[in-house]
């Protein structure tokens, strides 16, 4: 494994040269995210492997390659580069712990590419623009933050189709350890999802309530092969109608939409209103959960539907806050 790193982290080296020419020790350094020893040390093997390299010294000085050393990847041809450029600005990697391994793939085809398809097809990605972090109402689409030691223990024992352990914390439960059978991953507007089985029974995991993770040794229990797209749709529509879940239809202000949304189990719909409050229909896991949900807003959300909800809230607003009663009312 540890020469594997290595030899990834040198071909990233030698295509920072190739792409940007001259850099500095400390440039590759802050690049590769080691240390400027480090660094040094690669050179020193690129020289050994016959990788023309040569140091330029003075204030200005670096590292670079001699002009000409390349590969090309002469099979590709433009809408392909393309294809492949489009693919790699989507953020969805980041959900799943590949955010560098992709930019490091980027970096390697941008270099394979033919020298009359590279300019051309870099210059093309930049006129496109896929899944922007703010939509036209600047409402802001963020993504969940996973550690990715986590994600890459969850993304192993789906691979290796092996058991895993989880340390989940559920919307308003204690967190507690539970071994899975992982099926897949999927990623929802920049949000993680592990599928998996749980003693048989189909289980739904959100990455980001995922707070530790353990690859067993043990095989998964599951079909050698599936259609994770359908078992997606099969499992969302499950979710908005199954159990004891409430739908529930709220005005919040903006400035507490990730406070709701991180509490709430699905968002169905969002507008926003004329005085730049937020119009939301969400699903809580039941009742107390929507009424535990919008008391910890307090003045910031106004619970519109359902009725019960309205009245519940009143009414415990009443026993302990006869001001802010009043305003419900």
């Amino acid at each position: 494994m540890i020469f594997r790193v290595r030899a990834d982290r040198l071909v990233s080296l030698v295509l920072l040269l190739r792409q940007r020419g001259r850099l500095s020790a400390a440039t590759l350094a802050r690049e590769l995210e080691v240390s400027t020893r480090t660094v040094l040390r690669d050179i020193e093997a690129l020289s050994a492997a016959g990788v023309p390299v040569y140091a330029e010294r003075g204030r200005r000085g670096g590292f670079a390659l001699l002009p000409g050393f390349r590969t090309e990847l002469t099979g590709l041809n433009h809408e392909e580069a393309l294809a492949l450029l489009v693919a790699g600005s989507r953020r969805g990697a980041q959900a799943f712990g590949l955010g560098s391994a992709l930019a490091s793939a980027m970096l390697k085809v941008v270099d394979a590419l033919p020298e009359s398809y590279r300019d051309t097809a870099a210059g093309a990605v930049e006129r496109l623009l896929i899944d922007p972090e703010t939509d036209l109402l600047s409402r802001r689409q963020t993504a969940e933050e996973v550690p990715d030691a986590i994600v890459a223990e969850v993304r192993r024992a789906v691979f290796a189709g092996h058991k895993l352990r989880i340390h989940y914390a559920a919307v308003g439960r204690a967190p507690r350890w539970r071994t899975v059978d992982p099926i897949g991953l999927v990623t929802v507007r920049d949000q993680g999802y592990l599928l998996a089985t749980r003693a048989g029974e189909d289980r739904t995991y959100r990455l980001s309530r995922v707070l530790a993770a353990e690859e067993l040794a043990e095989p998964a229990q599951r079909p050698d092969r599936v259609d994770l797209d359908r078992a997606w749709q099969e499992r969302s529509t499950r979710f908005r109608t199954g159990g004891d879940q409430v739908t529930v239809l709220v005005r919040v202000n903006p400035a507490r939409r990730e406070d709701l949304v991180g509490t709430a189990l699905a968002v169905l719909a969002e507008a926003t209103e004329a005085d730049g409050w937020l119009r939301l229909e969400v699903t809580f896991q039941d009742s107390r959960h929507a009424e535990w949900a919008l008391w910890q807003l307090a003045m910031n959300a106004e619970a519109l539907a359902p009725q019960w909800l309205r009245t519940s809230l009143r009414n415990r607003a009443r026993d302990r806050h006869p001001l802010r009663s009043a305003v419900l009312s």
